[in-house]
């Protein structure tokens, strides 16, 4: 079983940066692939961006292309979202996933593994 708990969330500006991370316990997140997901308020959730278990593909929202950076250390067990550039359509709560299935990076239905969530807020 795998435990995943963000953080680094909070209320920032538009134009301002955050980074969240995302730590494991309970089992390595080596062998899976890491996404980040995120809902905003009366919205279904929406797929952000996923690392591939190495590190070395990643693929984004096109939203979020060029602002956001996802990566992993997964000596620590953690995997980040580094955004920059934000604005008030960034606001939503931003959760980790360990995708445990191969097919679309964006159904949540193929992430076993989820966070509680981190509120990201972002005023204009």
């Amino acid at each position: 079983q795998v435990q995943l708990v963000e953080s680094g969330g909070g209320l920032v500006q538009a134009g301002d940066s955050l980074r969240l991370s995302c730590a494991g316990s309970g089992r390595s997140l080596n062998n899976y692939p890491m996404a980040w997901f995120r809902q905003a308020p009366g919205k279904e959730r929406e797929f952000v961006a996923i690392i591939g278990s190495r590190g070395v593909s990643t693929y984004y929202l096109d939203s979020v292309k060029g602002r956001f950076t996802i990566s992993r250390d997964n000596a620590k067990n953690t995997v980040y979202l580094q955004m920059s550039s934000l604005n008030s359509g960034d606001t939503a709560v931003y959760y980790c996933a360990a995708k445990t299935r191969a097919g679309d990076n964006g159904s949540a239905a193929l992430y076993d593994y989820w966070g509680q969530g981190t509120q990201v807020t972002v005023s204009s």
